[in-house]
C-alpha cells in the first residue's frame, strides 16, 4: 500500500547541493495546496535557460539565495488544478502561462501566486508557451533599452539563441535594420525573419564596419565575452549598448544591463505570446525532451549551440519528439 501511494506522488526536479548534473534529481514531493491568492498548476511543459546552469553550479548565490533542497526552472505552462481563496481571474481547467521566482517550474505541479500567470492564447502550442517567460521579457527589455527607431542599424550578438531569436524580430518591428551575429548555421533562419546574418569569429569588427559603413546606432549583447567593448570601439554610444550578461564590460564603458526585470512582466509576456500565436513573429525550438531526460536537456543547453529553446515535456499525452527539427515550424 505504501509503495502504491509513493508511486502516485507528484515528481519534481530538486537539488540538494551545488554542483554538476549529478545534483539534478527527480524526486517525490507532496502535492501543493493553494492558500489565499495562490494557484496550483498541473505543468504541461517547462523551459530551460542558461542561467539555471550558473545557479546550479553556485555562481549566482548572491542573486538567488536558496535553502537546499530547492527546485529548478522559471518558465512553465499548464492547466489550473486548484485555486485559493480570493482568486477570481483563473479557475480549474484554465490554460495558463506562468513563471516561478522560487525556481520550481520543472515539476508536475507548481504552486504560484495568481499574479504570476497569464492566460495562454489558444493558438499558442504548449512547448513554446512553457518556455516563453524568460526569453520573452528579456528580449523585450533588451530591445527597449536601446530605443530603436526606423532607419537605425543595430547589431545583435547571440541572434539565434532563445532570447536572440525573439529580440531580432522585435527589433525589426521597430523599423530598424538588424544585423544578427551568430553561427553560419543560423544564417538561413535569420534571413527568413528579415535579419542580415554576420558570422562570429576573427575579423568581426571589420565585417561590421563593412556592413554598416555609416556606423551602428545601437548594439545588443546576448552572449558575453567582450562584445560590449567591441561596440564601444565601433563608436556606439554607451546609452545605446545593452548587455544581459557582461556586467563588467558594461560597467567599464557605461553601457546598460537591462534584462527581464526592467519591463512589466505580464504585459511583456502577453504581448510576445500573442505575437507568436498570431504568426507575427516565430519562436524556434531546438529540442523537446521528456521530463525524465532533464540531464540530457541541460547537457545540450550547456553546449550553447541551441538555435531557439530546449523544452521539457511533462504531459506524456503530448508525445513530444526527442529531437524535433531545428526550425520554427514545430507544432
Amino acid at each position: 500500500m505504501r509503495q502504491k501511494a509513493r508511486a502516485l506522488m507528484p515528481k519534481a526536479v530538486q537539488l540538494s547541493a551545488y554542483g554538476g548534473l549529478e545534483q539534478l534529481k527527480i524526486v517525490d514531493v507532496a502535492k501543493p495546496v493553494p492558500q489565499a491568492g495562490e494557484v496550483v498548476v498541473r505543468v504541461v511543459a517547462a523551459g530551460t535557460n542558461p542561467g539555471e546552469i550558473s545557479i546550479r553550479e553556485g555562481f549566482l548565490k548572491a542573486m538567488y539565495s536558496m535553502e537546499f533542497p530547492f527546485g529548478q526552472g522559471s518558465d512553465f505552462a499548464g492547466r489550473v488544478d486548484s485555486v485559493g481563496s480570493g482568486v477570481t481571474e483563473f479557475a480549474p481547467g484554465d490554460d495558463v502561462i506562468g513563471w516561478s521566482d522560487q525556481r520550481s517550474a520543472q515539476a508536475e505541479y507548481v504552486l504560484i501566486g495568481a499574479a504570476q500567470l497569464i492566460a495562454k492564447p489558444p493558438a499558442l502550442d504548449w512547448f513554446r508557451a512553457g518556455s516563453l517567460k524568460v526569453v520573452a521579457t528579456t528580449a523585450v527589455a533588451a530591445v527597449r533599452a536601446v530605443a530603436l527607431k526606423p532607419g537605425d542599424t543595430v547589431a545583435i550578438v547571440g541572434a539565434a539563441g532563445g532570447v536572440g531569436s525573439l529580440a531580432v524580430q522585435l527589433a525589426r518591428r521597430t523599423g530598424a535594420r538588424v544585423i544578427g551575429i551568430a553561427s553560419n548555421e543560423s544564417a538561413p533562419f535569420l534571413r527568413s525573419v528579415g535579419v542580415e546574418p554576420l558570422a562570429y569569429g576573427d575579423g568581426l569588427a571589420e565585417r561590421l564596419r563593412a556592413a554598416a559603413p555609416n556606423g551602428l546606432a545601437a548594439f545588443i549583447d546576448l552572449f558575453g565575452g567582450g562584445y560590449v567593448e567591441l561596440a564601444a570601439t565601433l563608436g556606439v554610444a554607451p546609452a545605446r549598448i545593452n548587455t544581459i550578461i557582461d556586467f563588467a564590460g558594461a560597467k567599464k564603458v557605461g553601457a546598460k544591463t537591462d534584462g527581464g526585470t526592467a519591463v512589466p512582466t505580464r504585459e511583456s509576456l502577453a504581448s510576445v505570446a500573442d505575437a507568436i500565436a498570431w504568426g507575427e513573429i516565430v519562436m524556434p525550438l531546438t529540442a523537446i525532451y521528456p521530463f525524465t531526460m532533464v540531464h540530457d536537456a541541460y547537457t545540450e543547453l550547456a553546449r550553447r549551440k541551441a538555435h531557439g529553446k530546449i523544452v521539457l515535456a511533462l504531459d506524456p499525452a503530448l508525445k513530444a519528439p526527442l529531437r524535433p527539427a531545428q526550425s520554427s515550424g514545430l507544432p
